[in-house]
């Protein structure tokens, strides 16, 4: 089954393309839409929302065609926009069951939803505040509730965790989660830290400049690489653990990587060591002891969408836009 689709899909201003032949093809759970900001990710929720024409080519939407059912696609769709646009005078009771009236419910459905969704959300006990007197993250929640409220076949919501801090984010990231494994509600999520996607979605789409780099399941992504990353505390005698840690593989004939990774602050630095063989962790262990450096981890590396960007900007060269 296919939640969104689109073709060809361009969309033109008088000075810039926001997006750029466009083409893809998402199915159902919980799909991460990345780019840096400016790289169209809004734009392209407008599109399929049926909010905005597209200059050429056509985007689908629950098999809906986004240029001729807009309204349609608006009732079985919920959107959570980016920008903080909640009344502040009114509570967030108010507010969801007025959303939920917008999308047709009958007066006790739209009430009785709002309970329910509000309690899902986590605001069941402040739901009679006003929205004026939430944090952030309340007013997150608030946003996430009304998309919700009249039970949707499909969100998009536009980045979710902007302003949140990070046990704020986690928080949010697991009731996106939940609202496709607990209600089977499928998600387009867009968000510029790379993180987030990798721990929440299903699959990830990654676009740069209006342009489609990389449509694939988040474990395709994610593939276990050959490298090994080490990563040891200091000690009195080797002040600089992670260099001498470096040369000592190297005079055992250990191939490293060329740079480091950063670890965690005031963890150091990562080494990076190609395993060529199930020994190659013996030999690491027994160098870190016999140097009386603390091993931290040694984990086999995963890829990272990061590397999209960055292998993106390696093929456009020196001297080229990389916008």
């Amino acid at each position: 089954m296919t939640v969104i689709a689109a073709e060809g899909l361009t969309k033109r201003y008088p000075r810039v393309t926001a997006i750029d032949r466009l083409s893809l093809d998402i199915g159902p759970g919980v799909t991460g839409l990345v780019g840096a900001n400016g790289a169209g990710k809004s734009t392209l929720i407008k599109i399929l929302l049926g909010l905005s024409p597209a200059t050429e080519g056509r985007a689908t939407v629950l098999g809906l065609d986004v240029a001729t059912h807009g309204s349609t696609i608006r009732e079985w769709v919920g959107y959570m926009p980016e920008h903080d646009c909640l009344p502040p005078d009114v509570s967030a009771t108010e507010f969801v069951v007025h959303m939920a009236r917008m999308s047709g419910l009958p007066p006790a459905a739209a009430r009785e939803r709002t309970a329910d969704t509000l309690r899902h959300v986590g605001l069941y006990e402040e739901r009679y505040r006003p929205i004026g007197g939430y944090s952030t993250g309340m007013k997150q929640r608030v946003k996430l509730a009304q998309a919700l409220v009249h039970d949707p076949q499909l969100v998009l919501l536009d980045e979710p965790t902007n302003g949140l801090d990070p046990v704020g984010r986690d928080e949010m990231l697991g009731l996106i989660r939940r609202v496709y494994t607990d209600f089977g509600i499928s998600v387009l999520v867009t968000s510029h830290l790379l993180g987030e996607l990798e721990r929440t979605c299903d699959h990830v789409v990654v676009v740069d400049g209006g342009k489609l780099l990389r449509s694939s399941s988040t474990s395709d992504f994610m593939q276990t690489t050959t490298t090994v990353a080490v990563e040891v505390t200091d000690s009195d005698a080797h002040p600089d653990g992670t260099a001498a840690l470096r040369a000592a593989l190297a005079a055992a004939g250990v191939v490293l990587h060329p740079g480091e990774e950063q670890g965690l602050p005031g963890a150091g630095h990562i080494l990076l060591v190609e395993a060529t063989g199930e020994s190659i962790y013996d030999t690491i262990v027994d160098t870190v002891a016999g140097l009386g450096l603390g091993l931290v981890r040694m984990e086999q590396r995963r890829h990272h969408i990061a590397e999209v960007f960055r292998d993106n900007d390696q093929r456009k060269g020196p001297g080229t836009d990389g916008a």
